[in-house]
């Protein structure tokens, strides 16, 4: 590149730069705005079901704790800085504890992180942080730094699945689960810390409970759970210092405040009590790992028999009844599971793929395109192309090879070599 080269683009560079300056909402300080409002809307909104899906699904065996979860989520949003975002708030089936916000107010907390909380004040909170994030437009902040945009919007989002037992892997992430699973920066965490304070106090709120649930998460992490780790504890690294910090953030404010002791314990009992049977699946699906089959099926058996609305459990019970080649078994269970959450992405695929290998081509086909509406996934679009192959649709069936011939590993392979015998 020539010098002369080298200063134009620097100067095309200033000049996006400049032009893309916008004033934060909640600092007031001046940043890099290159994604207006109503792409940043539109972001959150096209994200929030599949990286809900994928990250556990939504706790329905408990409607009311949701309730009560958008209850005191619409309460810190009322006080923010902006107010006017379409806030969402849902709870997910996930023993690990995370919470996280995708643009324009679209959050979630997991089931493991609401029952470690001990009162209301502290699910506030976390619920204030996450809206910091949001309003703060902290995620937009880290596709612009990332590179995320153009990675993450180009094409077909994919998920593999694979023969890991702990599910449907994501692999080449859909945009809104890069969002929800990347580190914020040090400095989007103490704004976050210190706003979701004030948006607490505002609340009515007592401030104290946020130094409070920094040392439950350090006392959390210390327990070296790998799933705590990779959840919460990844994307908002706790401290002593964290703790301090917020001490020292709630000590600015008068004492008092509302915390709601009795009426979260009254919320989070039925998630306690089902509690057991969480890790009961858990075990099973650490025993089926190690392909220890029977164990693994006397331990789900028992999760199923202490909620047998929980369609996860049938899912997992059915994957084990595949390993142990007992078909019937199999399909009984993934019906039961689409019955209870016909939703789920990954229990029509689940499902989809088993009536394929029974040759039911059009029950196939039915649960396979549900899935990829949800979710859009590399192992569902291929088995769909499978389909239209077998039914002499030679141009469906390129299509849907294709967009998996995109991806690597050995889905991609099988593409390419299917797409390669077509032509």
């Amino acid at each position: 590149m020539t010098a002369r080269m080298a200063f134009v683009s620097a100067v095309l560079v200033l000049v996006a730069l400049a032009s893309g300056c916008a004033t934060n909402p909640v600092t007031g300080k001046s940043q890099l705005s290159l994604i207006g409002e109503g792409e940043e809307r539109q972001l959150g909104q096209e994200n929030y079901q599949p990286t809900i899906q994928t990250q556990g699904g939504r706790f329905y065996l408990d409607p009311e704790l949701t309730v009560y979860v958008q209850e005191v989520g619409n309460k810190m949003a009322a006080v923010s800085d902006r107010p006017d975002l379409p806030y969402e708030f849902a709870v997910l089936n996930s023993n690990v504890p995370n919470a996280w916000a995708l643009p324009g107010g679209k959050i979630a907390i997991n089931r493991g992180l609401l029952t470690e909380l001990e009162n209301e004040a502290q699910l506030a909170s976390v619920l204030g942080h996450e809206i910091v994030h949001a309003a703060a437009r902290h995620s937009v902040q880290r596709m612009q730094q990332g590179m995320l945009l153009s990675a993450g919007m180009a094409g077909l989002s994919m998920v593999l699945a694979d023969n890991d037992w702990g599910g449907v892997l994501m692999g080449g992430a859909a945009i809104g689960s890069q969002l929800a699973l990347s580190q914020y920066s040090q400095s989007h965490e103490l704004e976050a810390d210190r706003y979701g304070i004030e948006y607490m106090v505002e609340a009515g709120y007592d401030p104290d409970a946020a130094a409070e649930l920094q040392e439950i998460f350090v006392k959390l992490s210390e327990g070296q759970n790998p799933g705590f780790i990779d959840g919460l504890f990844a994307t908002h690294p706790p401290s002593q210092e964290r703790v301090e910090a917020n001490r020292r953030l709630a000590a600015k404010y008068d004492d008092g405040g509302y915390l709601g002791h009795e009426k979260y314990q009254s919320m989070i009992a039925e998630a306690k009590r089902l509690q057991p049977a969480y890790n009961l699946h858990d075990e099973a699906i650490k025993l089926a790992t190690d392909g220890d089959y029977q164990a693994a099926l006397a331990k789900v058996n028992q999760a199923v028999k202490m909620a047998p609305r929980e369609a996860a459990f049938y899912a997992t019970r059915a994957r084990i009844h595949k390993a142990m080649d007992n078909p019937g078994q199999e399909q009984e269970d993934l019906n039961r599971a689409v019955d209870l959450y016909p939703e789920m992405f990954s229990y029509r695929l689940l499902r989809g793929m088993s009536e394929l290998e029974a040759g039911n081509l059009d029950a196939a086909q039915a649960d396979l395109e549900a899935s990829a509406q949800v979710v859009p996934t590399a192992i569902a679009y291929l088995r769909l192309g499978d389909i239209a192959a077998q039914r002499g649709n030679r141009n469906k069936a390129a299509a849907y090879y294709n967009e998996v011939a995109k991806t690597e590993g050995a889905l991609g392979d099988e593409a390419r070599r299917k797409l390669s015998n077509l032509q």
